[in-house]
């Protein structure tokens, strides 16, 4: 059945739309914490769709929500007054720290990265971006234009002038050998050289933890030390909280509180969790900013009634149980146990992350070599074992991505652990 399913797939889609596995998985329902194929086998997951099944597999709570919805009304449009979108708005306006702050609901990331760059170009009235190195954004047509990982970037051609900057990879580059203090220092003093280069940007977009790129991150205060330098020239920041918000670092509600020295970002944007796997994004920012706009605007999809109607059930959940704080303790677990296991896998170079956002960043043992191959065979082993990861990384790096629903517990999070440790010791 899955092979007939998978020559199916490749007659009608697109060869670039990239499967997991030599034999691809067909996902058939889930709970908790677990899946099940379409063969009756069981999986642990730490990968949750790429990061969009933050609290749990059929959650009670959010299929009762969504059940409800529908027995009312589905959808309408933003033409229409829409409760459930006004109350999930109060919410998110709250949570976000921004003051003054106005949401604007999307279908994706993708669509929400792209509305924060046309607020960011309208209100400052350039078309230069800011972007980090490894960097991830989406994949229309102008948030691959800032994409700085080349595996992710189809074309070089964009309606947007990017230039990128140095400090999204802590632990390669030129300034990976300095200590956290004087990596801050190179990386904004390289920012203010690039600025002396070129016409005013807009805006600097920038991941807390960069999430394709494998899990990565800068020392915290990076941004905020680069907040200062934005501000001295009406720069805005754009700080991309698509997988890293609603808790799942541990530390933090939103990524960006790890470098809010100066406040919060001006424009945030968000995706991924808060549907738990109906299609939310959307963007918070000032007022002023998202109120630029001189023309007509709707959306169709964005903030339909029956989204909606999930992302309150979902966040209430993870609020009502701090989910943030499972992540932090059950992940601070998870970390040190893969710590262990690590250090006696010569091919494992780095394990990083925090919360239940794990990077283990695989070479060539004894080199600093990116080695795919090697990682891609861990993935299938962990597979074999009952456990679904992810991959990822960006130039000369690759990772395996470890990023379970919030609400694991520790007998889950020592059993993938076992699991990726079987993977990780099938290494050759």
């Amino acid at each position: 059945m899955t092979k007939d399913l998978l020559g199916r797939h490749r007659a009608v889609l697109p060869d670039w739309l990239a499967l997991y596995y030599e034999e691809p998985l067909e996902i058939t329902h889930g709970e908790g914490r677990h899946v099940w194929d379409a063969q009756g086998n069981r999986y642990l997951d730490f990968f949750g769709g790429i990061l969009t099944t933050m609290t749990a597999h059929a959650l009670p709570e959010v299929t009762k929500a969504v059940s409800e919805q529908a027995g009312r009304i589905i959808h309408s449009s933003t033409l229409y007054l829409n409760r459930p979108m006004v109350e999930l708005a109060e919410r998110i306006a709250q949570l976000s720290g921004i003051p003054d702050a106005r949401v604007f609901f999307t279908t994706s990331g993708t669509e929400a990265n792209d509305t924060a760059l046309l607020l960011a170009t309208a209100y400052r009235r350039s078309n230069t971006i800011l972007a980090m190195r490894n960097s991830y954004h989406g994949r229309s047509f102008s948030a691959v234009g800032i994409t700085g990982n080349s595996g992710w970037s189809p074309t070089s051609l964009s309606p947007l002038q990017t230039l990128y900057v140095h400090g999204g990879v802590r632990t390669r580059g030129p300034f990976a050998s300095l200590s956290d203090d004087a990596f801050i220092a190179a990386c904004v003093d390289d920012l203010k050289d690039l600025l002396g280069h070129t016409r005013p940007p807009a805006a600097l977009i920038a991941e807390p933890v960069q999430g394709v790129g494998g899990f990565t991150a800068p020392p915290d205060g990076l941004y905020a030390a680069f907040r200062e330098v934005l501000h001295e020239r009406g720069i805005l920041w754009i700080a991309d909280e698509v997988q890293t918000g609603w808790g799942r670092t541990g530390e933090h509600f939103w990524g960006w509180q790890a470098h809010g020295r100066n406040g919060p970002p001006d424009i945030m944007t968000f995706a991924k969790g808060i549907g738990n796997g109906m299609s939310i994004g959307g963007v918070v920012a000032r007022a002023e900013i998202m109120n630029c706009l001189d023309s007509n605007s709707i959306s169709t999809f964005g903030g339909t009634q029956i989204t909606m109607a999930a992302g309150l059930a979902n966040l209430n959940y993870l609020l009502e149980h701090d989910l943030q704080g499972n992540a932090r303790r059950v992940g601070g677990l998870l970390i040190e146990r893969l710590r262990a296991v690590a250090a006696h896998v010569p091919a494992v170079r780095e394990v990083r992350g925090r919360g239940l956002m794990i990077g283990i960043e695989i070479t060539k043992p004894g080199t600093d070599e990116a080695d795919p191959r090697t990682a891609a065979a861990v993935l299938e082993a962990a597979r074999e074992g009952g456990l679904l990861i992810g991959k990822g990384g960006g130039h000369d790096t690759s990772a395996l991505r470890v990023a379970p629903p919030l609400s694991l517990n520790v007998a889950e999070a020592e059993e993938g652990a076992a699991i990726l440790e079987n993977a990780l010791r099938s290494i050759p």
